[in-house]
């Protein structure tokens, strides 16, 4: 008998997550505070809930996807949150991107309420998400992994069991590093092609086939190519993100020059379009300072969902 869980966090990735398990009949309560996004998983079946504490008493089981550790920890404990509804035995399932303190934390939290934690950060991007199609980083109990595995295939196609809490947290703070270092890299390289009097489309092909591809380059590099650079993740949640990282290596004593040197561009971009600006919109900097725009036909507004 399949499991029954709150969703709370209906944002970009959420919602898609959320659908997914619509899609795989699964019962799902939603809860977020923006109604068109409740409305629009009402719609595909999901039943609505005023509060976190609503959804998941109604569930008993919880899944969250959420901006940041403090966000997470109100809706998890604070009035009307998760713990409120959840009985004891319950699982709280966090998709949310953390830093391995803080996942250990709240996991303490939960305990503390006799909730089991599993940590479920995502990878692969939004457009994978609407497909089911995105990776795990999973972190817990085995036995408590097992008991939501059909939950979590549901939602992604690739999960990962990395260890105790708190190792799914590292692994995601590394994989999202590496996508910022990736971004910018592309966006330098698709320049001196673009100054080389190179054909933009050509060259982002050429560079698939060769040994300097990566996954950020497929991707991402499709949308600075079209200009729009929706990638559905902002400067703020890059710079959240590379916090984790940088704080990581401070704790470890791994010196980080490169990320660090990525982190200050992004602060850059932030200051310059503002911290809701997508992400991708980091390669804007280089068309700024070049004078020079990296645009090429036949790429899309928006990845293929």
């Amino acid at each position: 008998m399949k499991q029954s869980y709150a969703f709370v966090g209906l944002g970009h990735l959420g919602g898609h997550l959320a659908a997914s398990l619509l899609r795989n009949g699964f019962a799902v309560t939603v809860f977020d505070r923006d109604p068109a996004a409740v409305e629009h998983l009402v719609n595909q079946g999901a039943a609505a809930a005023k509060n976190p504490a609503e959804a998941a008493a109604r569930t008993g089981n919880a899944i969250t996807c959420l901006p940041s550790p403090t966000v997470s920890e109100t809706v998890l404990a604070g009035p009307d949150g998760l713990l409120d509804g959840l009985p004891q035995g319950a699982t709280w399932i966090e998709m949310s991107t953390n830093g391995r303190d803080e996942i250990m934390r709240l996991a303490a939290i939960a305990a503390e309420r006799g909730v089991e934690t599993l940590e479920c950060p995502v990878t692969g991007g939004v457009h994978l998400a609407a497909r089911g199609r995105i990776t795990a980083l999973v972190g817990g109990d085995p036995a408590l992994y097992a008991r939501h595995r059909p939950a979590i295939k549901a939602m992604c196609a690739k999960p990962f069991l990395m260890g105790p809490i708190g190792s799914a947290a590292v692994i995601k703070v590394i994989t999202n590093m590496l996508a910022f270092i990736h971004l910018v890299a592309a966006g330098e390289a698709l320049m001196l092609a673009r100054k080389g009097g190179l054909d933009l489309a050509q060259a982002y092909h050429a560079i698939i086939a060769s040994s300097g591809n990566s996954f950020v380059h497929e991707t991402e590099s499709q949308l600075v190519l079209n200009g729009s650079y929706d990638i559905g993740f902002t400067m703020d949640l890059a710079l959240k993100d590379l916090g984790f990282a940088l704080k990581m290596a401070k704790d470890g004593g791994v010196p980080l020059d490169l990320a660090a040197r990525v982190a200050a561009i992004f602060e850059q971009g932030k200051a310059t379009y503002g911290g809701g600006a997508w992400s991708t919109m980091i390669v804007k900097l280089i068309e700024d300072a070049a004078g020079t725009d990296l645009r090429a036909p036949g790429f899309p507004a928006t990845l293929e969902a």
